[in-house]
């Protein structure tokens, strides 16, 4: 089984340049589980994509276009969003913000 340390510590976890405006930091995880914080820079576009995995995801900052499917939101601090898996979803961040994510199973493509 893939598994983090019990403990994460901001400080200590690199950030992950995506290019386009789009930074990753991963946490906790496990084969089953995986929390990831997403940077987005103002006009940063998280590309229509789909996977198996579930997701759900708070914005702890910025506002976001969020499309899930056909359905397309505005989202701000303290929202969230459920994508079921294989379901097409993305966004573009209309002001800077903070996506904390959670996957289940774990990206193993999100490990070095």
């Amino acid at each position: 089984m893939k598994a983090s340390s019990e403990f994460q510590f901001e400080q200590e976890i690199p950030w992950e340049d995506l290019n386009n405006g789009i930074q990753r930091q991963v946490y906790g995880y496990d084969d089953k589980i995986m929390l990831v914080k997403a940077k987005f820079d103002k006009g940063a576009v998280g590309t229509l994509h789909e996977h198996h995995h579930s997701q759900v995801t708070y914005v702890e900052s910025g506002v976001f276009e969020m499309t899930i499917g056909n359905e397309k939101k505005i989202i701000r601090k303290g929202d969230g969003y459920y994508v079921p898996p294989h379901v097409i979803h993305g966004c573009v961040c209309l002001e800077p913000g903070l996506l904390i994510d959670v996957f289940s199973p774990l990206r193993e493509d999100f490990l070095p």
